[in-house]
């Protein structure tokens, strides 16, 4: 199946401040723990991907942002802001913007779902143009991924 991009309310209670939002489902054929969900996505990204996010972070090194590497938590990956059964946080709040990654485990009518939503508070007039860059790219990819969890 392909994913789904689904609706954002504003104000979101993961991240209050949130001006924009993407946010994609996909129905998958077993239940998994969010943290399993979590590594998959982030971990097993194709080279292309790595090597946009290597971009990136060569690209905003000057302007002194912080530069993330496709994995949950650690030293470099994406920080873990809560995490339940069901329910992961991923994100950090930066100089131009704040961002959160949530993934939900979803039980629905029809079996079982996986959900991805970023929230971005884009602070400054950089994080405006950063977004604008990036949210083309952003909606392309997170499809992409979570299609490798099926």
């Amino acid at each position: 199946m392909k994913p789904v991009q689904q609706p954002v309310t504003f104000p979101h209670p993961v991240l209050p401040g949130a001006d924009w939002a993407d946010s994609f489902v996909l129905p998958v054929c077993e239940k998994r723990a969010v943290r399993e969900i979590a590594d998959q996505l982030l971990e097993k990204t194709p080279l292309w991907m790595n090597s946009l996010m290597a971009l990136r972070n060569g690209a905003v090194a000057p302007f002194g942002l912080k530069a993330v590497t496709m994995q949950v938590g650690g030293e470099t990956g994406f920080p873990i802001v809560s995490m339940d059964a069901d329910r992961a946080v991923l994100g950090f709040d930066d100089k131009h913007l704040n961002f959160r990654i949530v993934i939900d485990a979803l039980q629905g009518p029809t079996g079982e779902f996986v959900s991805i939503t970023t929230l971005v508070d884009r602070k400054t007039l950089a994080g405006r143009a950063y977004i604008a860059v990036v949210g083309p790219f952003h909606r392309k990819i997170v499809p992409i991924l979570l299609k490798t969890l099926n």
